[in-house]
């Protein structure tokens, strides 16, 4: 994922509306398109969905009963069976073939990303970047991943070892709506090439998005009863994907990830969980302010803050807080607000009223307790009925709600730290521990403050794009913010069963040629003893 954030523009009025696209929510969802998208979809229900740009509602749609589940459930293991036998290459190309679809119609996609989540489109393209490297990369290195290989066995030359790896068989996936593309699909991906099956099920809300890219993966080649979709509310149709699913993968809150953690227990099935954050960047005494300060814009601001990665704590030496502060508070209050289908806005809106609600809330408890707002600090219905200006708070305390709470708003609270020891101390001082930045112009410094930060990616001179984007290494996070990664061999693996196959030769493992017992263990304990002196592993 690239960061995807312009500078703060001039000879703008400050967080005006930008000017809008000629399409409109209705030119782009059309009853013919959510007629196509929709096949197949099991759902005896209807519900709809709605653009937050508006609050009007984009489409209706089937809802998901638990039966429609359980028979979702039972076309995806037909189908998995049958696509667990093609060759692993085959399944790789579809990967490949998927790559190039989605970044030849990915103004298509754009578009309902922006409907669906309100984000500007750039940071839309976040997504489409992020699904196209990881198709690239599982596209390419899948068979290495998943080839059989080879180990040192318990005698060598006498025992031959080979590690298999198999499909689990049917993933159920719960994705969320926040990055509806990447999230959705962007995980399914490795479970598809390990040869898999997947029930997903996205939010309802930001749920064409990934129908679109269901249908670009038939398209690119995948069977479609491989993909199923099933549409409901949480608490009704989450459960059921735990119940019936082979291995579960979700990203969410921390407390929906821990029930369903329970439920997946309670079967003896596994689970990636991707959770929540309270992210720190850190901008130690040496940074180059400007960097930083443009840094920050994309760090804190992206997507409107709605990014499990994005920080919502900034930590600054005390020594040029004020400086940074300064040039942090100009770009952030040059910023542009806008709901057009098009480039050129700094921040889309908010998803929806739980979101406007929980930023209000801090914001405004925050400052009813001292805290002073620096940029931003109020909502904007005169542009839509969910946006929210882009926020600085200084003066925050931990009595406060921003201050230790998850706040998934553009909203970022200002600390100062006086030593590298103080700084790390802070950023670690949280349940969470998803990702972090530091910023130094010194590399190696920074890469020794990123090693004794508690999170699963940290970012040196950015704030999460070189750490997400790096495909081929693992990203996720420690403690309360979840289990398990995706990218890299970690992400494919852990759809996978891993099987052992030895082969004795020659000689049982047990007494022979006349060995007794005594002396068949004298021989063994030799035989240690010499596999140690020869450095066997």
């Amino acid at each position: 994922m690239t960061d995807a954030q312009a500078p703060a523009k001039t000879g703008t009025n400050p967080l005006a509306p930008a000017p809008q696209g000629a399409r409109t929510a209705a030119d782009v969802v059309t009853p013919e398109l959510v007629a196509q998208l929709t096949k197949g979809v099991a759902g005896s229900g209807r519900t709809a969905n709605h653009t937050p740009f508006t609050g009007d509602k984009l489409a209706d749609l089937p809802e998901s009963t638990p039966e429609d589940v359980a028979k979702a459930f039972a076309a995806a293991r037909a189908a998995q069976a049958v696509w667990a036998r093609t060759p692993v290459r085959q399944r790789a190309a579809v990967l490949l073939r998927f790559h190039d679809l989605v970044l030849a119609r990915q103004a298509e996609v754009l578009d309902l990303i922006q409907l669906e989540t309100g984000k500007a489109r750039l940071h839309a393209h976040e997504e489409v970047q992020a699904v196209a490297v990881a198709s690239r990369h599982y596209g390419r290195r899948a068979p290495a991943y998943l080839k059989p290989k080879r180990h040192t066995g318990a005698i060598p030359t006498l025992t031959k070892v080979t590690e298999l790896r198999h499909p689990r068989g049917v993933v159920g996936q719960i994705a969320p709506w926040n990055y509806p593309l990447e999230l959705s699909v962007g995980d399914a991906l490795p479970a598809f090439v390990a040869g898999n099956a997947v029930v997903m099920k996205p939010d309802t809300e930001t749920c064409l998005t990934a129908l679109w890219a269901r249908d670009l993966l038939i398209e690119a080649g995948l069977p479609a009863d491989v993909f199923q979709v099933v549409l409901g509310d949480g608490p009704v149709v989450g459960p059921e994907i735990v119940k019936h699913a082979d291995y579960v993968s979700f990203t969410g809150s921390t407390r929906t990830g821990r029930e369903v953690a329970q439920g997946a227990a309670a079967r003896l099935v596994g689970v990636s969980l991707e959770l929540g954050g309270k992210n720190a960047m850190l901008v130690l005494e040496d940074a180059d302010i400007e960097k930083a300060a443009a840094g920050a814009i994309r760090a804190c601001f992206s997507s409107a803050g709605q990014l499990c990665i994005s920080i919502e704590r900034l930590y600054v030496h005390e020594s040029i807080a004020d400086a940074f502060l300064e040039r942090f508070a100009a770009r952030t209050k040059a910023m542009r607000l806008g709901k057009s289908l098009a480039y050129g806005a700094d921040m889309g809106s908010l998803v929806g009223e739980r979101q406007l609600e929980t930023v209000t809330r801090h914001v405004e408890e925050a400052v009813a307790k001292g805290a002073k707002v620096v940029a931003g600090g109020v909502a904007r219905p005169d542009i839509g009925p969910y946006f929210f200006e882009p926020t600085i708070l200084d003066g925050v305390t931990e009595p406060m709600s921003v201050c230790t709470e998850e706040t998934f708003g553009p909203v970022v609270s200002i600390y100062r730290f006086k030593t590298d020891d103080e700084a790390i101390e802070h950023a670690n001082s949280t349940p969470y521990g998803l990702n972090s930045s530091v910023w130094t112009k010194d590399g190696s410094r920074g890469r020794a403050v990123g090693a004794r930060l508690r999170t699963g990616t940290v970012n040196v001179n950015e704030g999460y794009a070189p750490a997400y984007g790096s495909v081929q290494s693992p990203m996720g996070g420690m403690k309360d913010s979840g289990l398990g990664r995706r990218h890299g061999s970690e992400g494919i693996l852990k759809y996978t069963e891993a099987q052992t196959v030895a082969t004795q030769r020659l000689l049982p493992m047990a007494p022979s040629l006349g060995m007794d017992d005594e002396k068949y263990a004298q021989f063994m304990s030799r035989s240690l003893r010499l596999m140690k002196a020869f450095r066997f592993r």
